[in-house]
């Protein structure tokens, strides 16, 4: 297949590319970036304009959009900005481009997020039951505005496809892979030097899904014509950040991780350039379509997801 990858440069599009070039498929990385990528073309575009890059559209078989700036940042205005216009825009010139393409696509698979769900410690969130966030009284405006983000997201998605095309929305929770300067990676950071503790009050709920789920994941979504809309991405067992951080510790072999109150959280967000969002937010998705698809996990737990990580982290040092 021809699979074409806007924003395929970042941690899970390396994710994605390393697994679509070891299949055998003609990759097209999509980049605001100069580069050479392994086993992958290279192709320019600013994710808002349209250009030579939408010749790529036309004949391919999958689109993977992962387009967007990081939300790794303090969300101030100007930032708050680039990370909604950047999903937006670049989502609406994928669509012209497959409008315009002679050959379109059959399947665009959209990057979404799993933050779209509010703040859940009561139960379990799945594409049929769950509840899109945004309206809680409680809820933080940082913790609003991603969820924002995420229905702007998919909204764009949803009115620029074209029929003909299948659209799936990918709402992913924290893909783990031991690459550097993925999440697993920052959590890691944490363990290693003895802060990897409880966050807050540690009920909070932790989504996530390997790396080798998620590929499979994404390659029975591409299979299954069947499949479109919401489906969320991650593993069937979120547990609570108390829990998650101790499997952490376990697998790696850490003695000690201190806790760290909100107050802490936020003081280490400031000074690091975040926000506290990423770590305070209960996230209880569930994989409801991809269960009810037959999918079974490799990894459906953390503590051997964790111990399946760290090894391999150890081996890459």
């Amino acid at each position: 297949m021809k699979i074409v990858i806007p924003g395929g440069t970042g941690q899970v599009g390396g994710v994605l590319r390393r697994h679509f070039v070891a299949g055998g498929h003609e990759v097209v990385i999509l980049s605001r970036r100069d580069g050479t990528l392994p086993g992958c073309r290279c192709v320019a575009w600013d994710g808002v304009s349209d250009g030579p890059w939408q010749r790529e559209f036309d004949g391919a078989d999958v689109v993977v959009n992962l387009a967007g700036r990081s939300v790794d940042c303090r969300y101030h205005a100007a930032n708050r900005r680039q990370i909604m216009d950047s999903r937006v825009d670049s989502t609406r010139a994928v669509g012209r481009a497959i409008v315009a393409a002679a050959a379109p696509p059959r399947t665009w698979l959209q990057a979404s997020t799993a933050t779209i769900y509010r703040h859940a410690l009561d139960r379990d969130q799945d594409e049929a039951t769950g509840q899109l966030g945004g309206d809680e009284p409680d809820a933080p405006a940082t913790w609003r505005f991603s969820i924002d983000v995420a229905k702007a997201w998919e909204a764009a998605a949803s009115a620029a496809t074209p029929p003909g095309t299948r659209l799936v929305l990918m709402r992913s929770a924290m893909t783990m892979s031991p690459d550097r300067g993925g999440v697993f990676d920052v959590l890691l950071r944490l363990v290693r030097l003895g802060l990897g503790g409880t966050c807050g009050s540690g009920r909070q709920f932790v989504s996530w899904i390997h790396e080798a789920d998620f590929v499979r994941a994404v390659d029975l979504l591409i299979a299954r014509e069947d499949l479109a809309g919401p489906v969320n991405l991650a593993a069937p067992n979120p547990l609570p950040n108390a829990d998650f951080m101790r499997e952490l510790r376990r697998a790696w072999g850490a003695r000690i991780g201190l806790p760290a109150t909100r107050w802490m959280l936020e003081l280490g967000a400031a000074v690091l350039r975040t926000e506290t969002e990423l770590v305070l937010k209960s996230r209880r998705v569930v994989p409801g379509r991809l269960a009810a698809a037959g999918f079974q996990f490799d990894f459906p737990g953390w503590s051997d997801a964790a111990a399946d990580l760290c090894r391999r982290r150890r081996g890459a040092a």
